[in-house]
């Protein structure tokens, strides 16, 4: 099975919105509704501060509230993969997923259904990256199958520390921040 991933590497993100440029354009999303992100995020006291550029998006999870809540089965896994998908047809947008998502990757489409990053999946098939990591200027965004011995994203988090988002939900997201 592939267990994707993606890689996003905090000290080299300079925040330039590239990735969400990419998405929008790559996958249609209206204006005003984002997939993916960009947080700044700011720690510490004054005069030692710290700050975090972050790329955010649906995390993929490996245990996804979103799709253990969709009372209709619209939310699922991709068979043979992680890939946390939304299909649209069976989705009543009843904001189930939305409520029980801890990262807050979800909206609803003008035409009434949810959506949310995909990886794009469709270009995965086509063995390509998805659109974010296909134009990040720094190459701050990886991306690849963590069940793959070789892959770039597995030697990354072997040999970066990293984070996840909100670990304490239980969610086992596959989007890394390496640190």
């Amino acid at each position: 099975m592939k267990k994707y991933a993606m890689v996003i590497d905090t000290k080299s993100c300079v925040g330039c919105g590239d990735c969400v440029i990419a998405c929008k354009t790559e996958n249609l999303v209206p204006e005003g509704l984002h997939r993916d992100w960009i947080v700044e995020d700011v720690s510490g006291k004054f005069p030692n501060l710290n700050m975090e550029i972050r790329s955010e998006r649906c995390n993929h999870c490996s245990n996804p509230p979103c799709v253990t809540y969709c009372p209709t089965g619209a939310s699922y896994i991709k068979s043979g993969s992680n890939i946390v998908l939304v299909n649209k047809s069976k989705c009543t947008g009843c904001k189930a997923c939305i409520a029980a998502c801890p990262y807050d990757a979800r909206f609803i489409m003008p035409e009434g259904y949810v959506s949310k990053c995909t990886f794009c999946e469709h270009r995965i098939k086509k063995g390509l990256v998805p659109a974010c990591a296909s134009v990040c200027p720094t190459h701050s965004i990886d991306f690849g199958d963590v069940n793959e011995s070789v892959s770039n994203v597995l030697k990354l988090l072997r040999k970066r520390r990293y984070k996840t988002l909100i670990p304490e939900a239980g969610t086992r997201p596959n989007v890394y921040y390496l640190i």
